[in-house]
């Protein structure tokens, strides 16, 4: 699976970075210097010991070709770093490093702090994804399309309103994010099997000192085989990509020539065919919904990485990581095609118009029906306007002339009130309120996770 972005006309959000190695072994440097001063508060350790380890625990001090060479060597991911760090720092504070803790801990905890940075990344990423989104729900919210329910005409709405079922999905994202903070950043310190033997009565105080140097959060039983955090993570994420693949699939229709009422932006100069010159393919859509096919296809995965035998298993370890790491970056990149899109965006409400007309007026059919009702009653109205359509489909007469010469809807309803209800502006119910409506809770949304990030 490649991590690689599949196109330059987005802006890279920067989450590779945090996944690469170098970034990681760092993560790991900064629990166990955070590890020596908790325990340095406690007495565990001397302050001399833990200050040494500190100003030791750069990757820029250590010899990385060392520490490669002992991972060939070893086979495990953390003991040549510990080494390295153990002899950077001199024998008498060397001999504190990593003291009483176990792999998991220092990997989990660093992974963890990673995984924050990133979420603060796709959490800059939406707002800035809701702000431009509430700008095109405010342009468009009066501007009328075909509804379409199973691929069909269905009644009129506004592409504001298309817009705003987006923004309220989008905005549930949101409070997931938040709401799953203090679950998943957490500080993971249980020494060997998660019951504290190696720290004696003191464990908790430790991990509570590991967790606030860190500005983590504490969990109270600090098992290695708990993978629901993560899990819980990358199904979120997976919930998003849907969205955003759904998103992404819909522009990607309407670009069509069959549809032509909105295009991602298309720059001067790009090139959709080696062989068509007409081509203007929809690259960044497409983009978009391959990566959030990746993400979704992750969450499988994580739920398996759940499935930790006895105390700890190795396995499940490096299946987690397979699928948090490439989740956040696939769904970075999503998002970030998702902000191209949306900056750029262009919206045709004349072809919108056009394609309103398509079925000469049967798209206001319910309109129709529900008022002949109210002197019919609905089934009687539904049965008299399904007749009428049934001639045009026949290919008879046109819309207007069936309803014209239909004498249980004349004598209920004058030409005008008809040629009134033909109008399908005029019959999107609330769609230009909701538009509107969520543009406000969109901006606001954008606004207050500006001032977070």
């Amino acid at each position: 699976m490649s991590l690689q972005p599949s196109s330059a006309r987005f802006k890279d959000p920067g989450l590779r970075p945090l996944f690469s190695e170098a970034v990681r072994w760092q993560s790991w440097l900064d629990v166990e210097a955070a590890l020596a001063k908790a325990q340095a508060e406690l007495g565990i350790v001397p302050v001399s010991a833990a200050e040494r380890i500190s100003e030791c625990a750069r990757l820029e001090l250590l010899d990385e070709q060392a520490i490669r060479d002992g991972l060939a060597k070893t086979g495990h991911p953390l003991v040549p770093l510990v080494w390295e760090l153990a002899r950077v720092a001199g024998d008498e504070a060397g001999g504190y490093v990593h003291w009483g803790a176990t792999t998991q801990n220092i990997l989990e905890t660093g992974d963890n702090m990673l995984l924050r940075q990133a979420h603060k990344i796709m959490l800059g990423q939406l707002g800035e994804l809701l702000g431009a989104l509430a700008g095109i729900a405010e342009k468009s919210a009066d501007m009328p399309m075909p509804g379409r329910t199973h691929g069909q005409h269905a009644v009129p709405i506004t592409f504001g309103y298309k817009v705003a079922t987006w923004i309220d999905e989008l905005l549930r994202h949101v409070e997931r994010l938040k709401g799953l903070e203090d679950r998943v950043f957490v500080a993971l310190l249980g020494g060997a099997a998660g019951t504290y033997a190696s720290f004696g009565v003191e464990g908790p105080a430790m991990q509570a000192g590991l967790a606030r140097i860190l500005d983590l959060n504490l969990t109270p039983v600090p098992s290695r085989t708990h993978r629901d955090r993560e899990a819980e993570y990358v199904t979120t994420l997976g919930l998003m990509a849907g969205t955003a693949g759904k998103i992404g699939n819909e522009i990607y229709t309407l670009m069509k020539q069959e549809f032509a009422e909105a295009s991602e932006p298309v720059p001067p100069g790009t090139v959709g065919s080696s062989t068509m010159p007409q081509k203007r393919n929809p690259i960044l859509c497409q983009d978009l919904m391959a990566g959030a096919a990746q993400v979704r296809a992750l969450v499988p995965l994580a739920l398996d990485a759940m499935m930790t035998e006895h105390e700890a298993n190795r396995m499940t370890t490096v299946m987690m990581r397979a699928a948090l790491g490439p989740a956040c970056i696939h769904m970075g990149d999503c998002l970030g095609r998702l902000n191209a899109i949306a900056a750029g965006l262009e919206l045709f409400p004349e072809r919108m118009r056009e394609n309103l007309d398509l079925t000469g007026g049967m798209i206001l059919s319910e309109a129709i029906m529900m008022e002949l009702g109210k002197a019919l009653g609905r089934q009687e109205a539904h049965d008299v306007i399904y007749d009428a359509i049934e001639e045009v489909l026949a290919g008879k007469v046109s819309f207007t002339d069936a309803l014209a010469k239909t004498p249980a809807l004349t004598n209920e309803l004058s030409p005008d009130a008809i040629e009134a209800m033909l109008d399908p502006a005029g019959y999107t119910g609330l769609c230009s309120d909701m538009a509107r409506d969520q543009a406000v809770l969109a901006r606001d949304m954008s606004a207050k996770l500006a001032v977070s990030a």
